[in-house]
């Protein structure tokens, strides 16, 4: 994570942490009940920023040839709606917007312009998740979450004729994934603050291949697949 992503995590958590005045512990079973009610609420809404580091699980056709994947560190944002099923458990929508930044080395070059390819993604994310929730202790709740999820690329270069003779790297437009997550909602006095770990794993190859099916670029993937981990702050 960079220095400059690392600040803004610290400036989150410490706006949240001075917001609120605590008048007895979180986690305390008789501590002062914040938002008691709250989850009591048929539907309810909310917004999250967080961080991404994505990556991609490669299956190649032969192991001779290695490519070295950097992760960057991205950006989410998003919204929330929350629909309550029964005490402990709740669908979620989380329509949100990812960017990211994977970087390719293909040490066989010996050209530095072709042993690197920027694989960056600018993604509309559609999760659809349920929320399985423990019992209330105090103002603090944990929870975990799995569902599935798609992916619109709208930097994915799908349509584009060049391939990486061009220094373009193409990828699928659409991709699926499932998701599975652990978080905890902490009852403030006047919101609800729940920051989760999440990671994402895609189901289906996201690779376009280069025209030339022996391309040095692509023509030893077999399989391409997206996996990654989200941080996010929710706000309800």
């Amino acid at each position: 994570m960079s220095k400059k992503s690392l600040l803004i995590v610290l400036i989150t958590i410490s706006t949240v942490a001075n917001a609120q005045v605590f008048r007895k512990s979180m986690f305390a079973k008789k501590a002062l009940l914040n938002l008691e009610n709250f989850d009591k609420q048929r539907v309810y809404f909310g917004f999250y920023l967080g961080f991404n580091n994505y990556d991609f699980k490669i299956d190649k056709k032969y192991d001779d040839q290695d490519i070295i994947i950097d992760s960057q560190t991205g950006f989410n944002v998003g919204l929330i709606a929350d629909l309550r099923l029964m005490e402990y458990l709740n669908l979620r929508f989380e329509p949100g917007l990812s960017t990211a930044q994977r970087n390719l080395h293909f040490p066989h070059f010996t050209n530095s312009v072709d042993a690197l390819r920027e694989v960056k993604t600018t993604n509309i994310h559609f999760p659809l998740l349920l929320k399985f929730s423990s019992k209330r202790i105090g103002n603090v709740r944990p929870y975990v979450l799995g569902g599935i999820s798609t992916d619109m690329n709208l930097s994915s270069n799908a349509n584009s004729p060049d391939d990486n003779s061009s220094n373009r790297f193409r990828m699928t437009k659409n991709t699926s994934n499932y998701e599975l997550g652990l978080g905890i909602d902490l009852y403030m006095e006047y919101f609800k603050f729940s920051p989760s770990i999440r990671g994402v794993f895609g189901m289906k190859n996201e690779l376009i291949p280069d025209n030339n099916p022996n391309s040095p670029w692509t023509g030893n993937i077999d399989q391409m697949r997206t996996r990654g981990i989200f941080i996010n702050f929710a706000f309800h």
